[in-house]
């Protein structure tokens, strides 16, 4: 850990218990995957930014949280084709303050698919920092997206929401092997395939 990043994670201690624990978390995710180390020592120095990363008014960057939505039988996943980018992603959404990244994970599930009956597991699964291009008068902006496992109920159904043109189960090893789809999204789905469900 780098002297910035332990500072970070060290004021960030002194701070919210919730921030703390995030801290905690990013650390922890990225001791599990070395791959992504850089990436979580980023979010962990974003948590002692003076300036609320919890709020999309950061125009520098700011947290949001998603989740690969896995079926009943952890074989496939439910994927929004996303209005505003027009790309096949899973569900998710600004934190717009709420420093609980989880909960947001699952209420934006459930706000974007309408799925009813959803778990979310409370670990995190996977952390991506992505570039969003300006849009309607909002300048290009980095997201830094804190990912979770959010578990389909007994019903699948979903509704299509004003954020997306069209919702789609795939199959998750489809999705791993498949070029169509985000870098993000297939590593997503390929750590899943290697973890016991």
């Amino acid at each position: 850990m780098s002297d910035a990043v332990r500072h970070a994670h060290e004021a960030s201690l002194d701070g919210a218990p919730i921030e703390a624990a995030l801290a905690d978390a990013f650390a922890g995710f990225g001791a599990r995957h070395p791959a992504q180390r850089a990436v979580a020592d980023a979010f962990i120095a974003l948590l002692g930014d003076p300036e609320d990363p919890f709020e999309r008014a950061r125009l520098a960057g700011h947290f949001t949280a998603s989740a690969l939505v896995v079926s009943g039988d952890g074989r496939r996943t439910l994927l929004t084709h996303h209005r505003k980018l027009g790309l096949w992603l899973q569900p998710g959404g600004h934190a717009d303050g709420d420093r609980d990244l989880a909960r947001v994970a699952l209420r934006e599930t459930e706000e974007e698919t309408g799925l009813v009956g959803v778990t979310v597991r409370p670990d995190i699964f996977d952390l991506d920092r992505h570039w969003i291009p300006d849009h309607k008068g909002v300048p290009g902006h980095w997201h830094y997206d804190v990912r979770y496992v959010v578990r389909a109920g007994d019903d699948e159904t979903f509704v299509v929401s004003e954020e997306s043109h069209a919702l789609a189960w795939r199959a998750i090893a489809e999705v791993a092997d498949g070029d169509a789809y985000d870098a993000s999204l297939r590593r997503m789905a390929r750590r899943w395939l290697d973890s016991p469900a």
